[in-house]
């Protein structure tokens, strides 16, 4: 992986190694004016991985977008199928536990239903380890975690899905279903005191278009159903007794919170933005979502700050949007047009 822009370069001090320069609690100021001498990061990388794998006792698996720079096609795509596929099937066989850590913006919910069919089957456990930002589409994801393992400064999202506009602008598709509840609304008031609509609101329906409409009932009903279903079969399977009374949790109990939760994440009603950050304050309480805290077992809140500061540093640069990275798995994708 040898990548790294001809810019400021002069002003960069070179080190042999990031990581051993590294100061805890400072990460990545402490790193920004140094250069490797080695040109390829990957080493360092797997260091910072063998570091929480030494911890946690478990391969671990990481898919990071760039979402430190306004680079292209760092979505979770079809194309990233691949290449998970292979990270997977590189981790030993004897293996029943995996880790994965994400960051990412979100993208296709689809593409989040092929990677759970990969993980799954295969292993027995697997948790989620959120160091940043992991929106949207990431958020569906990691429901599928028997655990969900969050930094201080990590973040979830909505899961409402999101449509194109024929001007190119991207807006959350309920959006399109609060609109037209409030124009309903708004409509039915007129028409009970026997007037007709205003204009302004007979136009606002004449340009919906209908199919967008559909599509925003049918994408945020998929997104209920797979949330639903990834915390019912997963997240909540070892879910026995209510933590406040004792009692046993029944299948329906699981069920109704799933929903609940599922609902909630994907009501752009409610949390007004498809990039409001949920940290896992706010998951915990008022969604309600059991997160567990990195920092609750020794050493690991290091090791995983200590990773993602190698890998802001390497996004920083702008060259690379996508990585998929694992003790015997490496693929980079590189930016082609960088935004400027």
């Amino acid at each position: 992986m040898k990548s790294y822009p001809n810019k400021n370069l002069a002003q960069l001090k070179k080190v042999d190694s990031l990581l051993d320069l590294m100061k805890d609690g400072n990460e990545y100021e402490s790193i920004v004016s140094l250069l490797p001498n080695n040109a390829d990061l990957v080493p360092e990388l797997r260091r910072a991985i063998d570091e929480i794998e030494n911890i946690r006792q478990r391969p671990l698996i990481c898919y990071f977008a760039n979402v430190v720079r306004p680079v292209p096609d760092v979505s979770i795509l079809s194309s990233d199928d691949l290449p998970f596929n292979e990270m997977v099937n590189k981790i030993d066989s004897t293996k029943i536990e995996v880790d994965v850590m994400v960051v990412t913006p979100g993208g296709s919910g689809q593409q989040v239903s092929q990677f759970v069919n990969t993980l799954r089957p295969r292993f027995g456990s697997v948790e989620f380890i959120l160091p940043y930002m992991c929106m949207s589409a990431g958020t569906l994801w990691v429901l599928s975690g028997d655990k969900i393992w969050m930094d201080k400064r990590a973040y979830i999202g909505p899961i409402d899905p999101q449509v194109a506009l024929s001007d190119g602008r991207v807006i959350p598709i309920q959006s399109l279903l609060v609109l037209l509840q409030e124009i309903r609304s708004e409509g039915e008031k007129f028409l009970k005191k026997g007037l007709s609509p205003p204009w302004d609101l007979i136009r606002l329906i004449d340009n919906m278009d209908a199919r967008q409409v559909g599509d925003a009932i049918t994408q945020s009903g998929y997104a209920i159903k797979m949330a639903t279903e990834f915390l019912e079969k997963y997240k909540f399977k070892s879910w026995a007794v209510h933590s406040s009374s004792g009692h046993p949790v029944t299948d329906i109990e699981k069920h109704n919170r799933a929903d609940e939760i599922a609902r909630l994440l994907c009501s752009h009603d409610y949390w007004k933005s498809h990039a409001h950050g949920i940290t896992r304050d706010v998951a915990q309480s008022p969604l309600r979502l059991k997160i567990d805290e990195i920092e609750s077992v020794p050493n690991i809140e290091r090791a995983v700050r200590r990773l993602w500061a190698l890998l802001y540093w390497l996004f920083d640069r702008g060259v690379i949007c996508k990585l998929f990275i694992s003790k015997n798995y490496v693929l980079v994708r590189h930016v082609i047009n960088v935004a400027k």
